[in-house]
């Protein structure tokens, strides 16, 4: 059985010293929905969530941890004991007794517990708990992720277009989305930490070649295009370059279809959830994002093969 403890007691483990800990320290898993946890976390927390689609499918049977970490590395150091405890925390549960049957933080508790031979605890009152008495140990999302700004004002008759103003946005802490006038902007890729370009075109030049990292997916923007046939490249291209501790921009001519297509088919792959969820994560950082009608199609596809 899970032990129970307090925000008082998970912040005292979060600032213990590592010198003081024999194993690699604790690791939180929070099982709330992807969209709520990508708003607000716990500093280092990691996600554990089990779309609506999977749970349906399970129909109550045990769940294996397979399942619900989708990050191998974190599952073998999981399975190995590496950390202690294990801390899963849900929105606002005030115990382990009262989590539901029915829930991601029941399944799993319950995987842990049949699956890692180290100390499992409950975070009584969740995230809203914790959140409420430790806020600077919480990761809010800023507002100014969005890529929309008031209509700049017209210069010789111009303006520029919404799709290539302020810079690219950050989706995750390793993965941006923008537009080829961002990828064109030196200064400001270095300024966002950026080591390396995905270039989802076939006429966008890759100017910076000795500078950053390059990989060009030529693609067209069309209803005829295959873009599916890509995704397991760009998604192992994303990874490499999260797990060498960089930072990849994805881009298009417009940062609008064929690179928020790219970005859409990494998170539903490695977040495991469903195309609506992903599309509101990044419409809400980018609103100008609308893929084409095929490319669309091809999303609704993959989920189909990521989820099922």
């Amino acid at each position: 059985m899970a032990l129970n403890i307090s925000s008082t007691e998970l912040l005292h483990i979060l600032r213990t010293p590592r010198d003081q800990i024999s194993t690699a320290g604790s690791v939180l898993l929070d099982c709330r929905p992807f969209l709520e946890f990508s708003r607000a976390h716990i500093v280092d927390s990691r996600n554990v969530n089990w779309n609506s689609m999977m749970r349906r499918r399970s129909k109550s049977s045990l769940v294996a941890l397979e399942w619900l970490i989708p990050d191998k590395a974190l599952l073998a150091r999981l399975r190995r004991g590496d950390y202690s405890p294990v801390v899963v925390v849900d929105e606002r549960s005030r115990c382990v007794s009262e989590v539901k049957s029915d829930s991601v933080a029941h399944m799993l508790l319950t995987a842990l517990q049949n699956e890692v031979h180290t100390r499992i605890c409950f975070l009584q009152g969740g995230f809203e708990g914790f959140s409420a008495t430790s806020p600077e140990l919480c990761y809010t999302c800023a507002s100014s992720h969005s890529s929309i700004v008031e209509p700049e004002p017209a210069l010789m008759g111009q303006r520029t277009p919404a799709y290539d103003r302020d810079g690219p946005v950050e989706l995750l802490p390793f993965l941006f989305l923008g537009s080829a006038v961002h990828s064109s902007r030196r200064e400001a890729l270095a300024a966002a930490g950026i080591t390396a370009v995905l270039n989802v075109s076939s006429s966008c030049p890759n100017l910076y070649e000795e500078e950053f990292e390059y990989l060009q997916l030529t693609v067209e923007d069309s209803l005829a295009a295959d873009i599916r046939a890509y995704f397991s490249t760009a998604i192992a291209f994303i990874d490499t370059v999260k797990h060498s501790g960089g930072r990849v921009l994805v881009h298009c001519q417009a940062g609008i279809s064929r690179s928020a297509t790219i970005c859409l088919a990494y998170l539903m792959h490695t977040q495991r959830v469903r195309l609506d969820e992903a599309f509101d994560f990044v419409k809400q950082r980018r609103h100008v994002i609308s893929p084409n009608l095929a490319f669309m199609g091809q999303l609704l596809q993959f989920e189909t093969d990521v989820l099922c």
